[in-house]
Formats: C-alpha cells, sequence, structure tokens
C-alpha cells in the first residue's frame, strides 16, 4: 500500500458539488492507493503508521493531537508513466480488491480512536486543502 500524505489546515472532497467528507482544522489528509499484494494486515499496519506518524506542529502524531483524518482511495498513485505518454495502471489493483483494503484503513484508524473522513470509492472527486508548510511524505507498507 502507498499513501501520500498531506499535513492540512482544512480539507474537503466533493463528489458531484455535496462534500462528502471534511476535516476543519489541523489534520492529515491521506490519499491511499493499493496494488496486487496488499493485504487487510498491510491496511493495517499502515493505519497504525498514519495515526502515529509525528508530521504535525511540535512533532505530535494524530493520536496525540486528536486531528482528523480525511483518507481518500486514488488507484492513480501506482500509475506508471516511464513509457510513452500515457501512464499505465497495471500496479494498481482492480476496485473488487481495492474498495475494502482502503476501507480496512479507514476502519482500522477508528478503531484506534480516530476521526476520519473519506471520500467517495471509484467517484470522479474534488479534493480542496491547505497544505500547512506545505508538507507532504509519501508512506508504503
Amino acid at each position: 500500500m502507498r499513501a501520500v500524505v498531506q499535513r492540512v489546515d482544512g480539507a474537503r472532497v466533493e463528489v458531484g458539488g455535496e462534500t462528502v467528507g471534511e476535516v476543519v482544522g489541523e489534520g492529515l489528509c491521506v490519499l491511499v492507493g493499493v496494488t496486487h499484494d496488499d493485504t487487510p494486515a498491510k491496511a493495517a499496519q499502515l493505519a497504525r503508521k498514519l495515526w502515529t506518524l509525528r508530521v504535525l506542529d511540535d512533532e505530535k502524531s494524530c493520536s496525540d493531537a486528536a486531528a482528523p483524518l480525511l483518507v481518500i482511495s486514488q488507484f492513480t498513485l501506482y500509475g506508471d508513466p516511464r513509457k510513452g505518454r500515457r501512464p499505465t495502471w497495471q500496479a494498481a489493483a482492480p476496485g473488487e480488491v481495492a474498495e475494502p483494503l482502503v476501507d480496512e484503513v479507514v476502519a482500522q484508524l477508528r478503531a484506534l480512536g480516530a476521526q476520519v473522513e473519506t471520500g467517495a470509492f471509484g467517484a470522479r472527486m474534488r479534493v480542496t486543502l491547505t497544505n500547512d508548510g506545505p508538507f507532504t511524505v509519501l508512506v508504503e507498507v
């Protein structure tokens, strides 16, 4: 699994002009990509990493600061643009594999005590955020 993690001061995801997920104030916006060999155990590992990652102000984690997370599925994180002018998506898991694993990341975060908002799997989403720093890291498990 691969996640692009951005420290934000507010983030929102809209589908069809309607807000489906939003965090207000300090938190994380997390884009999650799934590949073919990912498992529920990797989803749990990613959730623990996201919950305890010390990237907020004063080197705090979401667990320290009770900061919310906005988790959005993002198959394009496994796009490969090395050949030609159009990326291939062969490394991205198909929806029937990826969706339950993204849901598992969210469920594991909530089980840890996190406030989690989400996008809508497979939908065309508009993500708006204020990247605080800017601060962006790539997490792979």
